[in-house]
């Protein structure tokens, strides 16, 4: 898969466009060929996003899409040489990312994607491009204080996440676990008394928190319970387009736009992000 760098003009045309539109997200192209074989040119880009994670990866009722991963996806896309209007974007499911990749569905994935040992096994990674650290969500009131309380709660989390990994193998093996397609299924149980907390990421937690429909219901128990790279998910192997990611990545946090996307996404929650962190050197 070959893919063209943006020229320098073309790159600060997309920066501007981002700015203007205060990093919003790309449309869904369904007139596309669906893949992406080179840059511009009316050809597509196809890119797996989270259709349900607020602050992340959102699929709005109208249709567009919103959220730091879809902004991030978006400028690579832009650096590779694709104008939002050839931006494809399809659901990646925790579990279904891997599967995705090695079929060919998609170019790359931009899903909240935490980088472990296990799934470079089967795919490589550009970035990292934020850090994040499990945590619980909780309704209003409810919230513990330390690691060894969790163990006496009933837990919901996405199944294929490294949330439920980390529940069962780490830091609580004697708590109930269930595992659903969705955060957005855990985050009824949530609601209704079925589970006690939703753990995954504390980024993903506050973008649900900060929706206006869950405005107080819910809150974080502020436990860092692990450290979580998020990298751009590519076919195994595919060293040429993990540099020209990378190199996007680099120049997405130096142009400003980086932080312009964490304050839209993020600002409203009150949540406190890690700096970018360094990227990897490329394998």
């Amino acid at each position: 898969m070959n893919f063209r760098k943006a020229s320098a003009l073309a790159a600060s045309i997309l920066a501007l466009s981002l700015t203007a539109t205060a990093c919003g997200g790309g449309g869904d192209d369904e007139d596309g060929d669906g893949g992406g074989s080179g840059g511009g040119g009316g050809e597509s880009i196809t890119i797996g996003i989270k259709f349900d994670q607020p602050g992340l990866g959102l699929k709005t009722p109208d249709g567009d899409f919103a959220g730091f991963d879809v902004d991030v996806a978006t400028y690579v896309a832009g650096v590779l040489g694709y104008e939002p209007e050839n931006i494809e974007f399809v659901e990646a499911p925790s579990a279904e990312r891997e599967n995705l990749l090695s079929r060919g569905d998609v170019d790359f994935i931009v899903a909240s994607y935490s980088i472990t040992p296990e799934r470079e096994e089967s795919v490589s990674f550009a970035g990292p491009y934020f850090l994040a650290h499990q945590d619980l969500l909780m309704r209003s009131g409810e919230a513990v204080s330390s690691v060894e309380e969790i163990n006496d709660l009933t837990l919901c989390s996405v199944t294929g996440s490294t949330s439920a990994q980390n529940v069962q193998n780490d830091f609580a093996p004697d708590a109930d676990l269930f595992e659903r397609g969705t955060y957005s299924e855990c985050l009824t149980g949530l609601e209704n008394g079925q589970v006690d907390a939703l753990t995954t990421d504390d980024s993903i937690l506050a973008g649900y928190a900060a929706q206006e429909q869950n405005v107080g219901k819910f809150e974080l128990a502020g436990l860092e319970l692990s450290d979580e790279n998020y990298g751009i998910g590519i076919p195994k192997d595919d060293t040429e387009l993990q540099t020209q990611i990378n190199d996007a990545i680099q120049q997405m946090v130096d142009d400003g736009s980086w932080q312009q996307a964490i304050d839209e996404n993020f600002g409203p929650a009150n949540y406190e992000t890690e700096p970018a962190p360094a990227i990897a050197a490329t394998s």
